[in-house]
């Protein structure tokens, strides 16, 4: 087996050896460097004599063998033999794939090749000393080429295909091309030439073998009757030879539409029934012509031919469903017309000249529509009644008479009532039989001169409350017609202003009226005064002839101290028949006016003897406002005049607080003032010691008891009177104090309790007996108490 690889090997070699592409020539003429052989620095001045020529070297791909696949030998002619030369292999692969025997110079590859990974590595030969590693020979580089073997199956990159044609093509219609690469080498042998054919798909398709275009095989392919093919196309190398590899993918055909197919009605006629309250714009039927194809080519238009009611119907198209829909433009009647009958065309909206042979684009059909009779309701003779009644008509006065019938065959009987809520309060009823309205409350055409009512005519034989509603009613306008019963009254409150200096002859006020009542003719008002007042000396009336009247006075000198105001009645009378009247008192105010006529005060005035003018009043008023400051200022000054602080009369005093403005020394501050004497009442400071300056040595005076009883046994209100007047005598008699107003300041809070004080702040002025020394153990922090506590001698804290 190794000798047929060696021959195999040698074989495809051969050819290679007579091109002189790889193996060692030994020559006796100079070398023949290869261009990538690495110079040497010997060769500037010596011709090397040729030692080895470097070609390219070839190995097969994807080898199998269990040992090293055999590449090639080196030689080099300075190698005698005698093992002094060693073989060095370096570059792409050098000891991972390539390795090389230093001693013989064999090439073998240690690894399986893929030349679609990698197609040739190039390497780097050299011949070197065994002893000292210096190089006998300079580097020189060759090619290792992978030879190709087909090993890659064709694939289609970009399939599974997808493609369409149109239906009814003729044969040899492209439909789309496919392409399949293969990874081996185009440049050797077959293994990359391709072919194609198809599998799955006959006898409706074919595909061209070298360009893989895919053709229709097959003429006039119908959609409607299949519209998808699935074709499996084979993709081959070694040109479609047996041993050849293949791959394959799928192609997925559409039949597009095309408008090959004219619409056609399934029925020649159609039937439908429609009620006659079907409203106006209702849907009355749909129909459909039905045509194979789809999309744009199956759309259609419809329209009516002929028919026997022109104008009661029209058809149009649903885009969506391609149907006909047949709508009513006018109302039906059973009675007038029962049934109509139509012509109707489907005609192809989007025609295709190419297909004209294939028949007409439309189709027609008749549609009866036969109207079913329906209970209608009554029908008025006139919608609207109008009426009208006298609002003094007496209850029960028939105004006025509406009528029904119905437009059944039947011909019920109708019975008739008002909608109450459009009379609410009743004024009038109708006849339920004849319908005949009248009144059934006195009307006042002040309140509501229009009447709306609301009429229901019913057929008497499905009278019920819940039918009524259902049914069309019918409107009586009633116009109540007016009549003279309301008075003239004055158009406004009327508020006339007279100048006390009015001349005789001035027209001081102008008054109309106006009246409820609407004559046909208009208003006509007469004005006079009244009979009592007719003959007065003051007022006169003069009627203007255009419903208006002008108050007038008589005379000049009105005083609005003799008469403030003046009361005019006044008679106004209208045209009616009978005519009516009423007594309208006017009221005049005397003013008080400048000399443009504007009134400056009305109304009656305070009678005065002296006439005093206004300026005069005003004078008056100013002095006494200013009396009154002068007043408030004496009294307020008055009060700021310092006052004693203790008053003879309100010695009863329990508290008096004063607030100073002085914060001491602290407590370190021991001789500004006798903190003893402000805390007891029973001791009493030396009244010849000066208060406002700072004792040397402070020193207690105990009064005898004897002479003076204890504030202790004094009721409260002379606790605090005492104490006080004592504290201000000392303050008067004080030789020492100085000739001015001082502060005094007593710290008393009252006697206390029958247990006495608690605090030990009058300890220093009481004979106690408790022994304060151990305040001295207890540190430092007590050391002030203890000084001031701990003389048990009982001597003055102060000596």
């Amino acid at each position: 087996c190794c000798i047929c690889r060696t021959l195999a090997f040698l074989a495809l070699l051969f050819p290679l050896w007579q091109r002189g592409c790889w193996g060692l020539k030994p020559s006796s003429g100079d070398l023949e460097k290869s261009p990538h052989s690495d110079p040497d620095p010997w060769e500037v001045l010596h011709r090397h004599k040729r030692s080895w020529v470097w070609n390219q070297f070839f190995v097969l791909e994807e080898y199998t063998g269990n040992e090293p696949l055999y590449v090639g030998k080196l030689h080099s002619d300075v190698d005698k033999g005698d093992g002094k030369v060693k073989y060095v292999l370096s570059g792409e692969g050098a000891t991972s794939i390539f390795t090389i025997d230093e001693n013989t110079g064999d090439i073998h590859a240690t690894k399986r090749l893929d030349r679609e990974a990698q197609a040739y590595y190039t390497l780097q030969a050299q011949a070197v000393d065994r002893l000292t590693n210096l190089p006998v020979e300079p580097r020189s580089e060759f090619v290792v080429k992978v030879q190709d073997i087909n090993d890659n199956e064709p694939k289609f990159l970009d399939g599974p295909y997808l493609a369409g044609v149109p239906e009814m093509s003729p044969l040899g219609t492209m439909v789309v091309q496919v392409a399949a690469t293969d990874a081996d080498d185009p440049t050797y042998g077959n293994s990359a030439r391709v072919v194609y054919s198809i599998i799955h798909g006959q006898p409706y398709f074919s595909v061209e073998p070298k360009t893989g275009v895919i053709r229709t095989a097959l003429p006039n392919m119908d959609r409607e009757t299949r519209d998808q093919y699935v074709l499996v196309i084979q993709a081959k190398d070694m040109v479609g030879q047996m041993g050849g590899l293949s791959g394959t993918t799928s192609v997925t055909v559409t039949l597009t539409d095309v408008n090959d197919n004219p619409p056609r009605f399934t029925h020649k006629s159609y039937q439908y029934t429609v009620l006659e309250s079907l409203p106006v714009q209702s849907v009355v039927a749909r129909i459909k012509a039905a045509d194979a194809d789809i999309g744009s080519n199956a759309e259609m238009d419809y329209r009516i031919m002929d028919g026997d009611g022109p104008g009661m119907f029209n058809i149009t198209t649903d885009e969506n469903t391609q149907e006909g829909v047949i709508i009513l433009l006018k109302p039906l009647d059973f009675e007038t017309k029962s049934s109509f009958s139509l012509r109707i065309e489907a005609t192809n909206r989007n025609i295709d000249s190419n297909f004209l042979s294939l028949g007409p684009f439309s189709d027609t059909t008749s549609v009866k529509v036969t109207v079913e009779d329906v209970n209608e309701p009554p029908v008025f003779s006139t919608p609207l009644s109008k009426m009208s009644v006298s609002e003094d008509a007496k209850v029960g006065t028939s105004i006025g008479r509406v009528s029904a019938h119905d437009p059944d065959t039947s011909n019920s009987g109708i019975r008739y009532s008002i909608d109450r809520n459009t009379d609410l309060e009743r004024f009038f009823n109708v006849d339920a039989l004849s319908g005949v309205i009248s009144t059934a409350k006195p009307l006042d055409r002040e309140a509501n001169s229009v009447h709306n009512l609301t009429i229901f005519a019913i057929e008497s034989r499905e009278f019920t409350r819940s039918t009524a509603h259902a049914h069309r009613p019918g409107i009586a306008l009633i116009t109540v017609l007016d009549i003279n019963d309301n008075a003239p009254v004055f158009a406004i409150d009327y508020e006339t202003l007279l100048c006390e200096n009015a001349m005789p002859g001035q027209v001081i006020q102008t008054i109309s009226a106006v009246d409820k009542d609407e004559p046909l003719s208009g208003h006509r008002f007469y004005f006079a005064l009244a009979a009592p007042v007719a003959g007065n000396l003051n007022f006169t009336l003069r009627d203007n002839k255009d419903n208006t009247a002008s108050i007038l006075t008589k005379r000049g000198g009105f005083r609005r101290r003799e008469q403030p105001v003046y009361r005019l009645p006044v008679l106004i009378v209208d045209s009616g028949s009978p005519a009516l009247s009423s007594t309208n008192t006017l009221s005049v105010r005397v003013c008080d006016c400048d000399s443009d006529g504007v009134a400056l005060s009305c109304g009656a005035v305070a009678y005065t003897s002296t006439g005093l003018s206004t300026g005069a009043l005003l004078a008056i008023l100013g002095c006494i406002i200013t009396l009154l400051v002068m007043v408030l200022l004496i009294v307020t000054m008055r009060r700021r005049r310092k006052e004693p602080l203790i008053l003879e009369e309100e010695r009863d005093i329990r508290e008096n607080i004063v607030r100073y403005d002085d914060e001491g020394g602290g407590e370190e501050d021991t001789e500004a003032f006798d903190m003893v004497t402000l805390r007891n009442l029973n001791v009493i400071r030396d009244p010849n010691v000066r208060r406002d300056v700072t004792p040397d040595t402070p020193t207690f005076f105990h009064y005898p008891t004897a002479s003076r009883p204890s504030y202790k046994s004094l009721p409260d209100n002379v606790v605090f009177r005492e104490f006080i007047w004592e504290r201000l005598k000392d303050a008067d008699v004080d030789p020492s104090a100085p000739p001015y107003d001082s502060l005094q300041t007593y710290a008393f809070e009252g006697s206390g309790s029958v247990a006495e004080s608690l605090s030990s702040l009058e300890s220093l002025s009481t004979d106690s007996d408790q022994n304060y020394d151990y305040l001295s153990n207890w540190g430092p922090r007590f050391k002030k108490l203890a000084d001031l506590y701990g003389n048990s001698d009982g001597t003055s804290v102060f000596s």
